[in-house]
């Protein structure tokens, strides 16, 4: 564990974790500022320059880059990346296998399922594209099924709901469902119903 952060009061973190990772775009005195009850599983790598609040858990095999803004009590399963430069809010989590592309930003309790992946480039490979690069926007409480792709510029509205194995391609309004290849607009969260018969509304 290298030791280039400040807070991190009652941190838990395995042998192998690695704090305060410094990346060649970032100034050698950055650091790494870390809320307290932070629960960190082993290899996880968290870059210096990135911010977060308290009670950050993490799975194993975690990558935190520089420059993201995190806010408490964030969950983070086994695998995924947060590339540099995003924005999350409180109380999110994000399952395995994820990839959140640059200049992404997760607005309060969004939950992300496994193996969802953000887009960031509107042209990949283009001299300019750093010039445009702009993650997609998770607006408050909304939910992204497994294996869901969101392309660069995209908008998911507040509480809305994306099902497994779409690629969102436009903005998806406030309390919508959508799925498919293209995602397209199914019904409203609240006409759904549980298929477990165990509720009358699952949102």
């Amino acid at each position: 564990m290298v030791k280039k952060y400040k807070g991190g009061k009652n941190l838990k973190a395995d042998k192998s974790v690695v704090l305060g990772a410094l990346s060649a775009r970032l100034k050698k005195g950055a650091l790494l500022k870390l809320g307290k009850n932070a629960l960190i599983r082993s290899n996880a790598v968290l870059y210096a320059g990135s911010s977060i609040g308290d009670n950050l858990e993490t799975g194993h095999n975690v990558v935190i880059r520089e420059e993201n803004i995190i806010g408490d009590n964030f969950s983070i399963w086994n695998n995924t990346t947060i590339d540099y430069g995003c924005k999350i809010g409180n109380n999110v989590k994000v399952h395995c296998n994820c990839y959140i592309a640059q200049f992404s930003v997760l607005e309060d309790g969004v939950f992300l399922a496994p193996g969802v992946v953000f887009a960031n480039d509107i042209h990949p490979g283009c001299a300019l594209s750093k010039k445009c690069m702009k993650g997609p926007v998770i607006k408050r409480g909304a939910k992204i099924g497994v294996n869901a792709t969101i392309l660069p510029f995209v908008t998911i509205g507040q509480n809305a709901l994306v099902g497994g194995g779409s690629v969102v391609t436009k903005d998806v309004p406030a309390n919508a469902v959508v799925y498919g290849n293209p995602a397209r607009i199914k019904n409203s969260i609240d006409k759904l119903k549980c298929v477990s018969g165990l509720i009358d509304r699952p949102y």
